[in-house]
């Protein structure tokens, strides 16, 4: 692989693209070399898509020969978790066989990135309905962490093949749905960037629910730079607007970040959490300010994520109506979920969304004296397939995996995961930053000054074991 132009920043990549330096084919055939080299043993995709998305690179080059500028995407490789809707395409959501055909429906996340002449590279898999945080599926290949040689271990859910297509490098911008971590938990295991939007700022059109109390689309990319591009791309489009200025960093000698002791850090493993605390202690040296925060609303929002009743309730509700011949063929750890959450009539859901209101307002006032709130991203390191084949150790690392970032949501944080380092497994590590509802650019802003001054996931953690090309100097 002597061209490794798919290994530059979006920034990069766009200039040369728009100076003749490269051709959006020279992209393609760069991505198609890597999913032929890597693809067979790291399964990302669920379909790859090869004939259309060279027709569609044909296309952006096209444009760029006539002048026309469709914005910072065009030409640019990028893979859709299969919940979302593309016209051209089935979408199975991780169940067995294609959903009707409504749901190819385009919403507005990716008529976003197709209007700006975006390569889709293909349907990526994911946990069966987005009902799971380690990735796995009974129905499919289960994509594999490229960060382990010697052994099979989980991607992270429920975009599990996301954050693999980008370290495949078939991929540059990876699109992820996030209800309880799924965006985040895949980005942080695998070494990636990953960045949940605040609930109902991003419409979910044309997206196959989970919880619509919950539920919001998202990006992961190789960098938060990466992810600033992506951000504003989509965030313009959903808005009505037209682009503004990708986000720059920060000064970080003036940046706060809160640290909330309770919840976040217990029973997470001395490397993972010894891993994040080193880089605060990095960034601290630097000038960045440490201030201990409360968040009182954590315990009562955990507690009520472990009831799963309100996400568990809304899918189960929308399978019975909406997909009723999907129920027998479920798979067997998203069934048992689904059917072991408290069963809640209509009556008590509407208290309990309520209540979730409530808490989330005041957690969000709570941090108001702060720019960000970081917490290790996910307090386990990637389990084993072998070690989750059963069911009870299934449920126990699931909820494990999903402790710290199932609070962004339940009180309507918005968050970014970025790589800091790597476990005792020769895992990635993550590093947390959640903000406010609706401050994400102050949010991305602020994980771009960590990100220029901790150095990005090549700079932490050198090159994946199984996407490594040998010829690499």
């Amino acid at each position: 692989m002597a061209n490794r132009w798919i290994e530059k920043p979006l920034g990069e990549l766009g200039k040369a693209l728009r100076a003749g330096k490269i051709s959006s084919i020279d992209l393609h055939e760069e991505a198609r070399t890597r999913h032929r080299t890597y693809g067979p043993a790291l399964s990302a995709y669920r379909v790859w898509d090869e004939t259309r998305a060279r027709a569609q690179a044909e296309a952006a080059d096209a444009a760029f020969r006539k002048g026309e500028d469709n914005g910072p995407l065009q030409g640019i490789p990028v893979s859709v978790k299969d919940l979302f809707g593309v016209d051209y395409l089935d979408t199975y959501a991780g169940t067995p066989k294609p959903l009707p055909d409504a749901w190819r429906s385009e919403g507005p996340v990716i008529r976003s990135v197709r209007a700006q002449n975006a390569v889709l590279t293909g349907k990526t898999h994911m946990v069966e309905f987005a009902f799971g945080g380690l990735g796995t599926n009974a129905h499919w290949p289960v994509p594999r962490n490229p960060w382990d040689m010697n052994v099979a271990r989980v991607s992270g859910g429920s975009s599990s093949g996301a954050g693999v297509s980008l370290i495949e490098g078939s991929a540059l911008v990876a699109l992820g749905s996030d209800t309880a971590g799924s965006v985040r938990v895949p980005a942080s295991v695998t070494g990636t960037v990953g960045l949940k939007v605040t609930a109902g700022r991003w419409p979910t059109d044309g997206i196959v629910p989970l919880s619509p109390t919950f539920d919001t689309p998202g990006i992961l990319a190789r960098s938060v730079a990466d992810t600033a591009i992506a951000f504003e791309v989509v965030d313009a489009y959903c808005a009505g607007r037209k682009m503004r200025a990708i986000a720059t960093p920060a000064a970080l000698d003036g940046i706060r970040i809160g640290l909330a002791e309770q919840h976040f850090w217990d029973g997470c493993p001395d490397d993972i959490a010894g891993a994040v605390r080193d880089a605060l202690g990095e960034l601290e040296k630097a000038g960045a300010t440490l201030v201990p925060v409360e968040l009182p609303e954590v315990e009562e929002a955990y507690a009520l994520f472990r009831q799963g009743s309100v996400v568990s309730s809304e899918l189960r509700a929308f399978v019975e109506s909406e997909l009723p011949d999907w129920q027998d063929t479920l798979d067997p750890n998203v069934s048992f979920r689904m059917s072991s959450a408290l069963d809640l009539d209509d009556e008590e859901i509407i208290r309990r969304r309520a209540r979730l209101t409530e808490i989330a307002s005041t957690a969000n006032a709570g941090i108001k004296g702060v720019d960000i709130v970081i917490t290790p991203t996910v307090p386990l390191t990637a389990p084993a397939l072998a070690d989750v084949v059963d069911g009870k150790a299934y449920s126990a690392a699931n909820l494990q995996t999903l402790k710290n970032t199932c609070i962004g949501n339940i009180l309507e944080f918005c968050a970014i995961t970025l790589p800091v380092a790597l476990d005792a497994k020769g895992i990635p590590v993550g590093l947390q930053c959640m903000g406010a509802a609706n401050t994400e650019e102050r949010l991305l802003s602020a994980a771009l000054a960590i990100e220029r001054k901790l150095g990005t996931a090549r700079d932490r953690l050198g090159a994946p074991p199984l996407a490594t090309d040998n010829s690499r100097s």
